[in-house]
């Protein structure tokens, strides 16, 4: 279905339909899967996440994170874990199964996911930083990081099915269903190499790339934006 939008912004907007975005310009057309109306009717997109005027500023919607912010959690973060793993090196980890975690431990790594709010932050990263930190070895704080995404990925997709309506073509179903499985296998053998990797290496190499990536995306904000 087609909708032509109003001319209400002078550059480009992001606006969302059917719980996708989708970024237009002045009198384009956009092809959405999902829109209430007749068929080749005007409609008007009402949820406008970004706005942007003809000198490239963000007039309204979602406040856009400066490439600096996003650059400094990534290099400051990535130092933190060679920090951690100097510091941790050859010291006996408080605890080293999961089974042995308590309340209060788990409360106080679950905490730290509040840090991934910052652009930049990754939120498994800040975990096992949170972790280790507090005492649990390597393996437990990667394995624990990842019970903790189950809540908030499931959240989340609650969230985008309840915006998005509940209501699914048999075509729709099939393809959501399609890319759950494809995504829980591949999660699966993500989450096996890293737990293998883990009993042999620690997290220095991850470190060093987020410090590589952040000076890339320093450099390259500051060159071409």
């Amino acid at each position: 279905m087609r909708a032509r939008l109003r001319e209400v912004f002078s550059l480009y907007a992001v606006v969302e339909s059917g719980g996708k975005q989708y970024r237009v310009a002045p009198g384009q057309k956009v092809r959405v899967d999902r829109l209430e109306g007749e068929i080749g009717s005007e409609v008007r997109l009402d949820r406008v996440l970004v706005l942007v005027d003809d000198q490239n500023q963000l007039i309204a919607g979602t406040p856009v994170a400066k490439a600096v912010t996003i650059a400094a959690a990534l290099i400051f973060y990535g130092i933190i874990f060679i920090f951690i793993e100097n510091a941790n090196k050859n010291k006996p980890a408080r605890v080293d199964s999961v089974e042995k975690l308590d309340y209060k431990t788990a409360l106080l790594i679950g905490l730290f996911q509040v840090l991934s709010l910052i652009p930049g932050t990754s939120r498994s990263g800040i975990t096992i930083i949170g972790a280790i930190l507090i005492g649990t070895s390597r393996m437990v704080a990667a394995e624990f990081t990842f019970f903790l995404s189950i809540p908030v990925m499931f959240g989340q997709s609650l969230i985008k099915l309840y915006k998005f309506g509940f209501h699914f073509t048999s075509r729709e179903a099939a393809v959501l269903l399609v890319g759950m499985a494809v995504a829980f296998i591949v999660s699966m053998a993500s989450i096996r190499f890293l737990m293998n990797y883990v009993k042999k290496h620690d997290f220095k190499v991850f470190g060093w790339y987020r410090i590589v990536l952040g000076v890339i995306v320093l450099a390259y904000f500051l060159i071409f934006a």
